[in-house]
């Protein structure tokens, strides 16, 4: 093999293992999160259902490690949307069960220090209808402390922001 083909091999090589090494860290990061958290919800627009009510997210490793459930009640709406997280190649994806009946996916992207994860939509199955899910953001504060920010799109794409203050519950 010719030094100039070697180099290029190299580099594509590393540059592989680096993205599958930055997914298997955001997914790593994410999987520390499991536990019990408690915080408050805020909303833009104002969803006063919603707005300023209590939720709990659970998050749980399942599956030998291989994948992240993640659960959020609330007294305040009765639904309790499932989310999973798993990586799939060099990606880290997240299948999204939402209460409106569809199966949004979404694909990660970490920021350079690897404390906040955004996920982008990808692709949904299931009616529309009511809107699905678009976006996700973790940021990842301490041991104790993250934020969740769900994007929802709805019918007319108009979107709806819930941020979701989370604490550690001990």
């Amino acid at each position: 093999m010719k030094p100039m083909a070697i180099s290029l091999f190299l580099v594509a090589f590393a540059t592989a293992l680096l993205a599958q090494t930055g997914a298997q860290q955001s997914f790593d990061g994410l999987k520390a999160l499991a536990g019990t958290w408690v915080g408050t919800v805020r909303t833009i627009p104002v969803q006063a259902d919603v707005e300023g009510q209590s939720a709990q997210v659970t998050m749980r490793v399942t599956s030998m490690g291989n994948a992240l459930m993640h659960e959020i009640t609330s007294p305040a709406h009765p639904e309790d949307p499932l989310t999973i997280f798993y990586l799939d190649g060099d990606h880290l994806v997240l299948t999204h069960y939402c209460d409106a009946g569809n199966r949004p996916r979404m694909t990660a992207r970490a920021s350079a220090d690897g404390k906040t994860i955004d996920f982008d939509f990808l692709d949904v199955s299931g009616s529309t209808k009511y809107g699905h899910m678009q976006h996700v953001t973790f940021t990842l504060m301490d041991a104790d402390h993250h934020v969740e920010e769900w994007t929802y799109r709805r019918p007319g794409d108009k979107p709806m922001h819930a941020r979701l203050d989370l604490t550690r519950a001990k």
